[in-house]
């Protein structure tokens, strides 16, 4: 699936990835020591904002999902 805005499309085929090999093989072996893709999410996520404010999509009442709900960039 793409991303709501093209430019971000690969950074979230990248997340994605990220996130599915994190998860298969730490968490689920039970190792949640840590996310190592938080950093790529958060660049996905700038990209998206961004991509929302230039289509003008209209957001309000939104809550934004991810690390620590850090949705300030």
């Amino acid at each position: 699936m793409n991303s709501v805005g093209e430019a971000c499309t690969d950074l979230k085929r990248e997340y994605d990835q990220c996130f599915n090999r994190w998860f298969a093989e730490k968490f689920l072996k039970g190792d949640r020591s840590g996310d190592p893709c938080t950093e790529t999410f958060r660049k996905y996520q700038r990209c998206v904002q961004k991509a929302i404010k230039e289509k003008d999509i209209p957001i309000d009442g939104v809550e934004f999902m991810g690390p620590n709900k850090d949705n300030s960039t």
